[in-house]
């Protein structure tokens, strides 16, 4: 076997890890992993699981020997990616219950492999929602930073760490990529509205947190960071329903991937947007090196970037990062009445739309074209493209129920 493994030849090997834990293979582990294997496991997770573990016999013996004895649990693989360094990304769920309290464990998953030149599995960096397995054993909040509901399919994500300004730590990472899945899997949901409690939809990394938990330096922590909350956003720009998000006051940093992440957006008139990472040394995250050259045009973007240019609410309507410029006390009144407009629209069409959209940028013309097609072909099939027609012929509003 080459040096460099083929993606085909990882994606077995960690298959096979999964296999061999999910039996409780021992030897099976010890095939799998070289014998200088080394595991980082998540910092918080409960029962002093977390932390560096040297060699196969710490890693199955402090953790997940120690999952084996206090959760009933299997890690479901979902996606495999192979990163610029050779490493192979899985990422999934973890599903399964604790055995004492018999509460559900439901917690995402992302596992960064390394691999030795001999094709063995060499390091295993595990991030996980730990607050999930906590409250799996305790019964506590499983959404400490988000509050999350669902009603007459309108899906709300209200960010509540208002005594923050909503800044993105560890715990909300998790939790939007919670969200994300959660709204992905749910059928019942025909439009997300995305807001913020207290003075800011929110102001990006929460640098209090960088500063408090640079132990591991600060490289490592953003990476932790943004792995969860990069597949959020990735999850959301491809459900079906659309969304609209509210923002106002200070809407900076990686927490404009909020904004990035929705169809329609309503400003208040205090809003700013601002990166901001030029200010703190860093590159960038939540997706605006790709989404604001797109609205803006590459020179604004470039300014936003490197000189850190506030983008005000007005302009940001007049270059097309926002739709509309609401008063602040009228801001969630309208994005609310245009998300649940959207929630009563032709659900399936909507989800054609956004996906046209959204490809369109890697498309050529006859490439598309055959798209719309195929798109109409599908959608020309539900029940609310024949009541829509019937209805347009009646002269009459249609009534859509999202099949």
């Amino acid at each position: 076997m080459s040096v460099e493994l083929d993606r085909q030849a990882k994606v077995a090997a960690a298959r096979a890890l999964y296999e061999a834990l999910g039996l409780g293979d021992r030897d099976a582990l010890g095939r799998l992993l070289h014998p200088e294997f080394v595991g980082h496991a998540a910092e918080r997770l409960p029962l002093d699981m977390g932390g560096v573990h040297v060699g196969v016999d710490a890693m199955c013996d402090n953790l997940w020997w120690r999952i084996g004895h206090h959760f009933k649990v299997r890690a479901v693989p979902e996606k495999f990616q192979v990163l610029e360094d050779g490493r192979l990304m899985v990422s999934g769920t973890y599903r399964g219950s604790a055995r004492q309290s018999g509460n559900r464990v439901d917690a995402s998953l992302i596992h960064l492999i390394g691999f030795a030149p001999d094709g063995r599995i060499a390091s295993l960096r595990q991030l996980t929602n730990t607050a999930a397995w906590r409250s799996a054993l305790d019964g506590g909040n499983r959404m400490p930073t988000i509050d999350y509901t669902v009603e007459n399919g309108l899906a709300t994500i209200c960010l509540d760490r208002a005594e923050a300004r909503n800044a993105i730590n560890f715990q909300m990472a998790w939790d939007a990529l919670e969200v994300a899945k959660s709204i992905a899997a749910d059928t019942t949901v025909r439009a997300v509205l995305i807001r913020g409690n207290g003075p800011a939809l929110s102001f990006g990394g929460d640098i209090e947190y960088f500063l408090a938990n640079s132990e591991r330096g600060f490289g490592e922590l953003f990476a932790d960071m943004t792995a969860p909350y990069h597949q959020a956003l990735d999850i959301l720009s491809r459900i079906e329903a659309p969304i609209v998000t509210a923002a106002h006051g200070a809407v900076a940093g990686g927490g404009l991937g909020y904004v990035y992440a929705a169809d329609l957006v309503v400003a208040a008139e205090n809003t700013r947007f601002v990166t901001a990472f030029a200010r703190i040394g860093v590159s960038g995250d939540g997706g605006g090196t790709w989404h604001l050259p797109r609205l803006i045009g590459a020179r604004r973007a470039a300014a936003a970037y490197l000189r850190n240019t506030p983008i005000t609410a007005h302009e940001a309507l007049a270059w097309g990062i926002v739709n509309e410029v609401v008063d602040a006390d009228e801001l969630l009144d309208r994005a609310t009445e245009l998300a649940t407009e959207l929630a009563q629209g032709p659900t399936t069409a909507f989800a054609h739309m956004r996906r046209l959209l959204r490809e369109s940028w890697y498309n050529d013309l006859p490439a598309q074209l055959a798209a719309e097609t195929q798109a109409l072909k599908q959608v020309g099939d539900t029940t609310d493209a024949a009541m829509a027609l019937k209805a347009f012929a009646a002269k009459r509003a249609p009534t859509f129920t999202g099949r």
